[in-house]
Protein backbone atom coordinates (compact mmCIF):
# COMPACT_ATOMS: atom_id res chain seq x y z
CA UNK A 1 0.00 0.00 0.00
CA UNK A 2 1.14 3.51 -0.68
CA UNK A 3 3.55 2.60 -3.46
CA UNK A 4 2.72 4.28 -6.73
CA UNK A 5 -0.25 6.13 -5.26
CA UNK A 6 -1.03 9.72 -6.18
CA UNK A 7 0.68 12.29 -3.98
CA UNK A 8 -1.52 15.32 -4.55
CA UNK A 9 -4.14 14.23 -1.98
CA UNK A 10 -7.12 13.53 -4.29
CA UNK A 11 -8.37 10.06 -5.20
CA UNK A 12 -9.48 8.90 -8.63
CA UNK A 13 -13.08 9.50 -7.51
CA UNK A 14 -12.29 13.12 -6.69
CA UNK A 15 -12.51 12.62 -2.92
CA UNK A 16 -9.72 13.68 -0.54
CA UNK A 17 -7.34 10.79 -0.06
CA UNK A 18 -6.82 9.20 3.31
CA UNK A 19 -3.27 10.01 4.41
CA UNK A 20 -1.17 8.27 7.05
CA UNK A 21 2.27 8.30 8.65
CA UNK A 22 4.22 5.48 7.01
CA UNK A 23 7.37 4.04 8.54
CA UNK A 24 9.63 3.45 5.53
CA UNK A 25 12.97 2.82 7.22
CA UNK A 26 15.12 3.68 10.22
CA UNK A 27 14.20 7.22 11.35
CA UNK A 28 12.17 7.65 8.15
CA UNK A 29 8.49 8.60 8.31
CA UNK A 30 6.54 9.88 5.33
CA UNK A 31 2.96 11.06 4.92
CA UNK A 32 1.49 8.96 2.12
CA UNK A 33 -1.94 7.78 0.93
CA UNK A 34 -3.45 4.95 2.97
CA UNK A 35 -6.28 3.12 1.24
CA UNK A 36 -9.07 2.06 3.56
CA UNK A 37 -10.81 -1.32 3.20
CA UNK A 38 -14.54 -1.40 2.38
CA UNK A 39 -16.72 -0.74 5.42
CA UNK A 40 -18.12 -3.99 6.81
CA UNK A 41 -21.61 -4.28 8.33
CA UNK A 42 -20.24 -4.38 11.88
CA UNK A 43 -17.56 -1.73 11.38
CA UNK A 44 -17.27 2.03 11.63
CA UNK A 45 -15.09 4.57 9.86
CA UNK A 46 -13.40 6.84 12.37
CA UNK A 47 -11.82 10.21 11.69
CA UNK A 48 -8.73 10.27 13.90
CA UNK A 49 -8.40 13.33 16.14
CA UNK A 50 -5.70 12.24 18.60
CA UNK A 51 -3.02 9.55 18.31
CA UNK A 52 -0.34 8.99 20.94
CA UNK A 53 3.25 8.01 20.26
CA UNK A 54 4.03 4.87 22.25
CA UNK A 55 7.45 3.58 23.18
CA UNK A 56 6.88 0.75 20.71
CA UNK A 57 6.44 3.31 17.91
CA UNK A 58 9.79 4.83 18.87
CA UNK A 59 11.44 1.40 18.85
CA UNK A 60 10.09 0.72 15.37
CA UNK A 61 11.25 4.14 14.20
CA UNK A 62 14.77 3.75 15.58
CA UNK A 63 15.33 0.03 15.05
CA UNK A 64 12.59 -1.23 12.70
CA UNK A 65 11.70 -3.74 15.37
CA UNK A 66 10.26 -4.06 18.86
CA UNK A 67 11.30 -7.26 20.62
CA UNK A 68 10.45 -10.10 18.21
CA UNK A 69 8.26 -7.95 15.96
CA UNK A 70 10.19 -6.83 12.90
CA UNK A 71 9.05 -4.29 10.29
CA UNK A 72 9.79 -5.92 6.95
CA UNK A 73 7.76 -3.60 4.72
CA UNK A 74 6.29 -0.08 4.99
CA UNK A 75 3.88 0.19 7.93
CA UNK A 76 1.53 2.83 9.33
CA UNK A 77 2.39 3.46 12.99
CA UNK A 78 0.27 4.42 16.01
CA UNK A 79 -2.18 2.55 18.25
CA UNK A 80 -3.20 4.91 21.07
CA UNK A 81 -6.08 6.75 19.47
CA UNK A 82 -9.45 8.46 19.61
CA UNK A 83 -11.63 10.08 17.00
CA UNK A 84 -15.09 10.86 15.66
CA UNK A 85 -17.39 8.43 13.86
CA UNK A 86 -17.84 9.43 10.21
CA UNK A 87 -19.72 6.36 8.95
CA UNK A 88 -21.33 3.26 10.45
CA UNK A 89 -21.89 -0.19 8.98
CA UNK A 90 -25.36 -1.46 8.15
CA UNK A 91 -25.64 -3.59 11.31
CA UNK A 92 -24.12 -1.14 13.79
CA UNK A 93 -26.74 0.05 16.28
CA UNK A 94 -24.62 1.16 19.24
CA UNK A 95 -22.86 4.12 17.61
CA UNK A 96 -23.92 6.95 15.33
CA UNK A 97 -22.13 9.44 13.11
CA UNK A 98 -20.60 12.16 15.25
CA UNK A 99 -19.92 10.01 18.31
CA UNK A 100 -16.56 10.63 19.96
CA UNK A 101 -14.83 7.31 20.63
CA UNK A 102 -11.66 5.72 21.97
CA UNK A 103 -10.46 2.71 20.00
CA UNK A 104 -9.29 -0.57 21.46
CA UNK A 105 -6.32 -1.39 19.20
CA UNK A 106 -6.40 -5.19 19.28
CA UNK A 107 -8.76 -7.17 17.03
CA UNK A 108 -9.22 -10.80 18.07
CA UNK A 109 -10.51 -13.68 15.94
CA UNK A 110 -13.74 -14.01 18.00
CA UNK A 111 -13.76 -17.78 17.39
CA UNK A 112 -10.97 -19.43 19.42
CA UNK A 113 -11.45 -20.89 22.91
CA UNK A 114 -10.01 -17.76 24.54
CA UNK A 115 -12.42 -15.51 22.67
CA UNK A 116 -15.39 -17.76 23.40
CA UNK A 117 -14.48 -17.73 27.09
CA UNK A 118 -14.43 -13.93 27.12
CA UNK A 119 -10.63 -13.68 27.36
CA UNK A 120 -10.27 -12.29 23.87
CA UNK A 121 -7.18 -10.37 24.97
CA UNK A 122 -5.33 -13.70 24.94
CA UNK A 123 -6.36 -14.59 21.39
CA UNK A 124 -3.34 -16.14 19.61
CA UNK A 125 -4.49 -14.58 16.33
CA UNK A 126 -4.75 -11.05 17.72
CA UNK A 127 -4.23 -8.31 15.15
CA UNK A 128 -2.92 -5.22 16.93
CA UNK A 129 -2.56 -1.73 15.47
CA UNK A 130 1.02 -0.99 14.37
CA UNK A 131 2.32 -4.48 15.13
CA UNK A 132 3.89 -5.92 11.97
CA UNK A 133 2.39 -6.67 9.56
CA UNK A 134 -0.77 -4.88 10.80
CA UNK A 135 -1.04 -1.16 10.03
CA UNK A 136 -1.68 1.38 12.77
CA UNK A 137 -3.95 4.37 13.30
CA UNK A 138 -1.78 7.46 12.73
CA UNK A 139 -3.94 8.37 9.74
CA UNK A 140 -6.77 10.69 8.77
CA UNK A 141 -9.25 7.82 9.02
CA UNK A 142 -9.36 4.13 9.96
CA UNK A 143 -11.96 1.38 9.68
CA UNK A 144 -12.47 -0.55 12.91
CA UNK A 145 -14.98 -2.97 14.51
CA UNK A 146 -17.76 -1.04 16.21
CA UNK A 147 -17.51 -3.32 19.27
CA UNK A 148 -13.98 -2.02 19.84
CA UNK A 149 -14.95 1.67 19.72
CA UNK A 150 -16.07 3.13 23.05
CA UNK A 151 -18.08 6.32 23.31
CA UNK A 152 -16.38 8.98 25.41
CA UNK A 153 -18.24 10.95 28.10
CA UNK A 154 -18.64 14.63 27.35
CA UNK A 155 -16.15 15.58 30.07
CA UNK A 156 -13.38 13.46 28.49
CA UNK A 157 -11.40 15.09 25.70
CA UNK A 158 -10.30 13.25 22.58
CA UNK A 159 -6.69 13.62 23.72
CA UNK A 160 -7.61 11.97 27.02
CA UNK A 161 -9.52 9.32 25.10
CA UNK A 162 -6.38 8.41 23.19
CA UNK A 163 -4.70 7.75 26.53
CA UNK A 164 -7.25 5.09 27.52
CA UNK A 165 -5.00 2.41 26.03
CA UNK A 166 -1.88 3.17 28.10
CA UNK A 167 -4.08 3.87 31.13
CA UNK A 168 -5.43 0.33 30.82
CA UNK A 169 -1.90 -0.97 31.48
CA UNK A 170 -1.83 0.85 34.81
CA UNK A 171 -5.32 -0.34 35.72
CA UNK A 172 -4.37 -3.92 34.88
CA UNK A 173 -1.24 -3.66 37.04
CA UNK A 174 -3.26 -2.36 40.00
CA UNK A 175 -5.82 -5.12 39.63
CA UNK A 176 -3.14 -7.80 39.53
CA UNK A 177 -1.45 -6.29 42.58
CA UNK A 178 -4.75 -5.97 44.48
CA UNK A 179 -4.12 -2.28 45.07
CA UNK A 180 -6.76 -0.65 47.24
CA UNK A 181 -7.56 1.40 50.36
CA UNK A 182 -5.41 -0.83 52.58
CA UNK A 183 -2.42 -0.96 50.23
CA UNK A 184 0.41 1.52 49.90
CA UNK A 185 1.93 1.45 46.43
CA UNK A 186 5.47 1.95 45.18
CA UNK A 187 5.82 2.59 41.45
CA UNK A 188 9.28 2.03 39.99
CA UNK A 189 9.71 4.47 37.12
CA UNK A 190 8.01 7.79 36.35
CA UNK A 191 7.74 7.37 32.60
CA UNK A 192 4.34 7.44 30.86
CA UNK A 193 3.32 3.97 32.06
CA UNK A 194 4.55 4.67 35.56
CA UNK A 195 2.55 7.90 35.67
CA UNK A 196 -0.72 6.33 34.55
CA UNK A 197 -0.14 3.49 37.03
CA UNK A 198 0.33 6.05 39.79
CA UNK A 199 -2.94 7.70 38.77
CA UNK A 200 -4.69 4.33 38.65
CA UNK A 201 -3.40 3.43 42.11
CA UNK A 202 -4.80 6.67 43.48
CA UNK A 203 -8.13 5.97 41.80
CA UNK A 204 -8.12 2.51 43.39
CA UNK A 205 -7.94 4.25 46.77
CA UNK A 206 -4.33 3.58 47.75
CA UNK A 207 -3.64 5.81 50.79
CA UNK A 208 -0.03 6.45 49.78
CA UNK A 209 1.54 6.21 46.34
CA UNK A 210 5.30 6.65 46.08
CA UNK A 211 7.05 6.89 42.72
CA UNK A 212 10.77 6.38 42.11
CA UNK A 213 12.93 7.57 39.22
CA UNK A 214 16.36 8.94 38.35
CA UNK A 215 15.06 11.99 36.48
CA UNK A 216 14.18 15.22 38.33
CA UNK A 217 11.82 16.50 35.65
CA UNK A 218 9.78 13.30 35.58
CA UNK A 219 9.59 13.21 39.35
CA UNK A 220 8.46 16.84 39.53
CA UNK A 221 5.71 16.12 37.03
CA UNK A 222 4.66 13.01 38.97
CA UNK A 223 4.38 15.10 42.13
CA UNK A 224 2.38 17.77 40.30
CA UNK A 225 -0.23 15.29 39.09
CA UNK A 226 -0.76 13.46 42.34
CA UNK A 227 2.10 11.33 43.67
CA UNK A 228 2.12 11.48 47.46
CA UNK A 229 5.89 11.11 47.59
CA UNK A 230 8.71 11.11 45.05
CA UNK A 231 12.13 9.51 45.49
CA UNK A 232 15.14 10.17 43.32
CA UNK A 233 17.60 7.30 43.08
CA UNK A 234 20.88 6.73 41.31
CA UNK A 235 22.53 3.60 40.01
CA UNK A 236 25.02 3.51 42.88
CA UNK A 237 22.50 3.92 45.68
CA UNK A 238 21.87 1.05 48.08
CA UNK A 239 18.32 0.65 49.30
CA UNK A 240 17.93 0.78 53.04
CA UNK A 241 15.54 -1.48 54.86
CA UNK A 242 12.17 0.12 55.48
CA UNK A 243 11.36 -0.20 59.17
CA UNK A 244 7.70 0.67 58.74
CA UNK A 245 5.55 -2.41 59.04
CA UNK A 246 3.03 -1.55 56.38
CA UNK A 247 1.84 -3.63 53.50
CA UNK A 248 3.59 -2.44 50.34
CA UNK A 249 2.86 -3.40 46.78
CA UNK A 250 5.71 -2.91 44.34
CA UNK A 251 4.73 -2.43 40.75
CA UNK A 252 7.85 -2.83 38.65
CA UNK A 253 7.38 -1.04 35.37
CA UNK A 254 9.56 -0.74 32.34
CA UNK A 255 9.50 2.39 30.16
CA UNK A 256 8.11 0.23 27.38
CA UNK A 257 5.92 -2.70 28.40
CA UNK A 258 5.32 -5.32 25.76
CA UNK A 259 1.61 -5.41 25.17
CA UNK A 260 1.16 -9.12 25.79
CA UNK A 261 2.66 -8.74 29.27
CA UNK A 262 0.06 -6.11 30.10
CA UNK A 263 -2.72 -8.41 28.90
CA UNK A 264 -2.01 -11.29 31.24
CA UNK A 265 0.64 -13.53 29.72
CA UNK A 266 2.96 -12.95 32.68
Amino acid sequence: MGKGAMSHGVSEEGEPENMAAWLLGVNTLKIQPFKLPPLGPHEVRVRMKAVGICGSDVHYLKNMRCADFIVKEPMVIGHECAGIIDEVGSKVNTLVVGDRVALEPGISCWHCNYCKAGSYNLCPDMKFFATPPVHGSLANQVVHPADLCFKLPENVSLEEGAMCEPLSVGIHACRRANAGPETNVLVMGAGPIGLVTMLAARAFGAPKVVIVDVDDQRLSFAKAIGAHQIIKVSTDMQLKENNKRKKLVILKLLETILWWQSLGFT
